[in-house]
């Protein structure tokens, strides 16, 4: 493994990414039991830590919505305390429809950002994705009054210096990339030890010099070996299929002493093509544990033996059911 310090080309942006990229969609939940000023004591330190570069990290990446829009909140206090971005960082969000409507025009976009930006304390923002257009489709979002419109004039206008697609069916996002608009793109739980169906995608987004970043390796839970995602994968129910190929990587990682969320996220961290792999941690203990299983070596021999326990293809999260 190459060291987690070492930073990777953002595909053709010109920014330098950390293999591992601080995901904040679970820092608006409390922790049972935990009252707000505990809540965010626990993020505080941890965006605190982020924001004076003492993590082995330098991406951050954010949403509209993620914690019910607490989460960019949190950053925004952390971030003015700090006195900005250092240039050394960078900080990415994503512009989202309205949840509640499912209105994702050109106006919501503007309407996004601008919460966005409000929140963060920011007036301009590296890099802005397109949040999981696949709530309304291809077609509506390229339409006159859609929001690719509204992405292309902020990128215009220099509010965004890149622009990404963030989403995760792939027939979706190959639509949205193949247009050539976009300088990044997020997959999640696409390509992980169980569904590689993202592959292809990321292929054509290395040939088009876009960056990659690979979000939810541990197929939202399964794949960390914690009994409570036993019956999920990717926030659906699981597959047998699919289940059974994980029980048996896991007896395999088992008996190789390697942990099983190591092996899920060495997977993504080791393909030259990713860039970055988003962990969602809402606490320095969580991510350090992700630091931690970039370490534990994993011989070559161990890859070809998780490889020979895939599921079939007609198994992936996208496949009809």
């Amino acid at each position: 493994m190459r060291g987690v310090r070492e930073l990777r080309s953002y595909g053709s942006t010109g920014l330098r990414v950390s293999p591992i990229c601080l995901g904040t969609s679970g820092w608006g939940p409390f922790r049972d039991g935990e009252s707000i000023d505990e809540r965010d004591e626990r993020i505080d330190a941890l965006a605190t830590a982020f924001f004076r570069g003492a993590l082995a990290t330098n991406l951050l990446d954010t949403s509209n919505i993620y914690g019910e829009s607490e989460a960019e909140l949190l950053i925004g206090r952390t971030l003015s305390a700090q006195g900005g971005v250092r240039s050394d960082l960078v900080l990415q969000t994503k512009v989202d429809r309205d949840v509640a409507t499912n209105d994702f025009s050109e106006a919501q976009v503007w309407r996004s950002l601008e919460q966005s930006l409000e929140r963060l304390g920011v007036d301009r923002i590296q890099m802005l994705f397109l949040h999981d257009p696949e709530n309304i489709g291809f077609d509506a979002s390229m339409a006159r009054g859609g929001p690719m419109g509204a992405l292309l004039a902020i990128k215009e206008q220099g509010i965004a210096e890149f622009i990404g697609i963030s989403g995760g069916p792939v027939r979706v996002l190959d639509q949205f990339v193949e247009t050539g608009y976009f300088d990044a793109l997020i997959t999640h739980n696409r390509f992980t030890l169980v569904d590689r169906s993202a592959g292809r995608l990321i292929d054509r987004a290395t040939r088009m010099g876009m960056g990659v970043a690979n979000a939810a390796p541990y197929g939202a839970g399964v794949l960390t070996g914690d009994p409570r995602f036993r019956g999920t994968y990717g926030y659906a129910p699981i597959r047998r299929e699919v289940s059974d190929a994980v029980d048996a990587m896991a007896r395999l990682c088992a008996d190789a002493d390697v942990p099983i969320a190591a092996a899920a996220l060495q997977f993504s961290v080791r393909d030259a093509r990713i860039h970055s792999t988003i962990v969602g941690a809402s606490s320095a203990d969580r991510l350090e544990e992700a630091f931690r299983h970039l370490e534990v070596e994993i011989p070559v021999e161990f890859w070809e033996q998780l490889d020979e326990l895939q599921p079939p293809a007609w198994a992936a999260l996208d496949a009809e059911r």
